[in-house]
């Protein structure tokens, strides 16, 4: 098999750097039109909240583009060729569990913390400085861990498509995002999720349709389903009933719901960004 990458690496830092300027850019022109004719001041509360004038919608998209992050696109492709069906779907199980049940707890926080800034302030408040200092030290921990799978992720899949050195594109990735939240704040992460959501959907329907409609290879839900078929004639999965592709009762499976369960509380609970 050839290791050439598909894209030359011209294309690579293009897309890294074009990329995150342009949202940059959109960013910083959209702060200011919002100071020129909006009259909004971007003090340092407006800086952190928003102004806390952020609807729904924009909070739906955020978390859906907060979750969105490099395990979501390469785990769960990676549990779908193990463990065939079952695979996305406990992945995608395992992590909707917790955003349920913190967008219950947000609730009752807002209310009787409806100045808070940080799910640390209340907790300090609640529980005094020690448990404070803990959940500090949690929290950095989480964003430290988060933050490097992001860009190891996202600069491998760089890497892997264009050759660019996974060195060079973990510097480069966070320079637009660095640069847009320095010109607009928590709003700008909310607009620039929002197109992220967007994007999401737009290739996810580009993926569905042309595997399930166009593709000369697949092309309709019967040859998908056959070929899934055949290939567990010839490749049984071990721990799958009949080593089928096609079956929810995966041993396997399982056992990486309740990991994957179990890690994501962390990963929620001890980030601020939810």
């Amino acid at each position: 098999m050839s290791s050439t990458p598909p894209l030359s690496k011209a294309t690579g830092y293009g897309v890294v750097v074009g990329l995150g300027f342009l949202f940059a850019f959109g960013m910083m022109l959209t702060t200011f039109v919002l100071r020129r004719y909006n009259n909004e001041l971007q003090t340092s509360e407006a800086f952190s909240t928003a102004g806390r004038t952020v609807k729904s919608g924009l909070v739906s998209s955020a978390v859906v583009s907060s979750w969105t992050w490099a395990a979501t696109l390469l785990q769960s492709s990676s549990v779908a060729y193990n463990y065939g069906v079952s695979g996305p779907f406990w992945y995608a199980s395992g992590a909707t569990v917790q955003v349920i049940l913190f967008a219950t707890l947000a609730i009752e926080l807002k209310r009787k913390a409806p100045n808070a800034h940080t799910f640390l302030e209340a907790i300090r408040a609640r529980y005094g400085p020690a448990t404070h200092g803990v959940y500090i030290v949690f929290g950095l921990m989480t964003n430290i861990l988060v933050t490097a799978m992001l860009l190891t992720g996202g600069s491998a899949v760089v890497t892997s498509l264009t050759g660019v050195p996974t060195a060079a594109a973990c510097f480069l990735l966070p320079i637009g995002v660095v640069l847009y939240t320095i010109f607009g704040g928590i709003k700008a992460t909310f607009l620039t999720d929002y197109v992220h959501t967007v994007m999401i959907l737009i290739i996810i329907f580009l993926f569905a349709f042309t595997a399930y409609a166009t593709s000369s290879v697949l092309g309709s839900p019967g040859v998908v389903y056959d070929k899934l078929v055949a290939a567990a004639e010839r490749h049984p999965v071990v721990g799958n009933a009949q080593g089928s592709y096609l079956t929810m009762r995966s041993q396997e499976g399982v056992v990486f719901f309740v990991i994957n369960l179990v890690g994501n509380f962390g990963t929620v609970f001890c980030d601020n960004g939810y």
